[in-house]
């Protein structure tokens, strides 16, 4: 095993803290990935990690090696790509976070033309509105929609999605159609939370270039998109999402569109990583590629 492989093993070993996740996710034997760790502490003469029974820690040293690793193999990708006289076909495994609507309305139905593209590229992609451990859970890359909390990730904006309001027929039926914000005074509003703690802060919409909430009353609070689309075409109330998220549902007349005066303000996407240097040409190519398609809006 050479050095760049050592140097490859250690930093995947450093950032899930398990000899064991890091076999897992490399496909390589358990021995394989200590071996490689202690071949290169004792060509160091350092101690690069702190083993417990339970968890695999950076020493000092380690830290700083892990540092200069993140850059040094970022620029030996680059290296590789330089001279080469057409880009290398996309290979390996690309492993991806995002939102369940985002992977079902948009994502899942393109890629089979992508990968049909990069036929030896392998993409494992997780869909759910709990917020992954992009280091600890070994993603690539997790995509986001709505305002992000500030973190030690890079964050490249993608895109902004408008959004709408949208009811049932069924609601329409029992409550009426809402025309003003007074109207909302005898409507409801299903309420999203990811925390569920809490009550959200109402309709929200723009009036003279300002986010403004409206308090409204509302018996669901849910804290995932499914439900959240879930409840309205059950008739519990309005809701406020991207409108590309509810298309087909609007186009099938499922749902219908409401106050269309009284917008949200557009929702921000974007892809976090953890190492701008660290970023392979696998996730450049995606992440170019996933940007190109929420611009031309799903088509």
């Amino acid at each position: 095993m050479d050095r760049i492989q050592q140097m490859q093993i250690f930093q995947r070993v450093a950032e899930l803290g398990s000899f064991i996740r890091t076999a897992e996710q490399l496909g390589l034997p358990k021995t394989s990935v200590s071996e490689a760790v202690q071949q290169l502490e004792t060509q160091l003469n350092v101690r690069l990690l702190n083993r417990t029974t339970r968890r695999v820690e950076l020493t000092q040293d380690g830290n700083n090696y892990y540092q200069r690793c993140v850059e040094l193999l970022a620029d030996f990708d680059d290296l590789q790509q330089l001279f080469q006289q057409q880009p290398e076909q996309l290979k390996g495994v690309l492993r991806i976070d995002m939102p369940t609507n985002l992977a079902r309305e948009a994502v899942i139905p393109a890629l089979p033309e992508f990968l049909a593209q990069h036929p030896q590229l392998h993409i494992q992609l997780s869909s759910t509105d709990r917020r992954v451990d992009l280091i600890a859970e070994g993603f690539d890359a997790v995509i986001r929609i709505g305002q992000l909390t500030s973190s030690s990730l890079i964050a490249r904006p993608l895109a902004l999605l408008p959004q709408v309001n949208c009811v049932s027929p069924a609601y329409l039926q029992k409550f009426g159609m809402p025309e003003t914000l007074d109207d909302l005074n005898s409507h409801n509003l299903v309420f999203y939370s990811q925390q569920l703690a809490g009550k959200p802060d109402g309709f929200e919409y723009r009036q003279d270039g300002k986010i403004r909430f409206l308090p409204m009353s509302g018996a669901i609070t849910v804290n995932n998109a499914e439900a959240y689309t879930a409840a309205c075409l059950a008739g519990l109330g309005i809701i406020q999402l991207p409108e590309v998220a509810v298309r087909q549902l609007v186009l099938q007349g499922k749902l219908v569109q409401v106050l269309p005066e009284y917008q949200a303000a557009a929702m921000p996407i974007s892809v976090l990583y953890a190492h701008r240097r660290q970023l392979s040409r696998r996730l450049k190519v995606f992440i170019d590629w996933l940007q190109g398609l929420i611009n031309s809006g799903y088509n």
